[in-house]
């Protein structure tokens, strides 16, 4: 499996787009290059070797599922608990991931498969469920964004 190749696939939330190459994703999604993009993490222990948890919002990141987090460096990172998607993600640790829709567009199940370099499909199949809630913190607030 190569991290730099893009993948669809049905994450916790809604089907999307991961690869360790954002720049691929944010071209794919017709969006500015440098737009920063959600990184899912395996464990926690992942997540700390990118970032430092404020901790008064340990217990927090620790204990969500479906959540994103914007921590105070501008970077946005969710923990991924769903035992289907984590086995996929535990292979490469971590990944970029972004919806598998055209930027500002609904969910095309054509147009996302041609896009896609491996397609990973299981008894699920792909669909667009919820996205994740989405929180921003700082050294000493929360802000829910979504």
């Amino acid at each position: 499996m190569n991290p730099n190749k893009i993948y669809l696939t049905q994450t916790d939330t809604t089907v999307g787009f991961l690869s360790q190459d954002k720049t691929k994703l944010n071209k794919i999604k017709n969006r500015p290059l440098n737009q920063p993009v959600l990184r899912e993490v395996d464990t926690l222990k992942t997540l700390k070797e990118f970032v430092r948890i404020p901790k008064k919002y340990k217990n927090q990141v620790r204990r969500s599922k479906k959540t994103t987090f914007i921590f105070p460096n501008a970077e946005s990172y969710r923990v991924v608990k769903d035992l289907k998607h984590l086995e996929f993600l535990k292979k490469f640790k971590w990944m970029y991931s972004t919806s598998a829709n055209e930027h500002g567009k609904r969910f095309d199940e054509v147009w996302a498969r041609e896009q896609a370099d491996i397609i990973l499909e299981d008894k699920r199949g792909l669909f667009e469920g919820e996205p994740s809630s989405i929180f921003k913190l700082s050294k000493n607030k929360i802000k829910r964004i979504r």
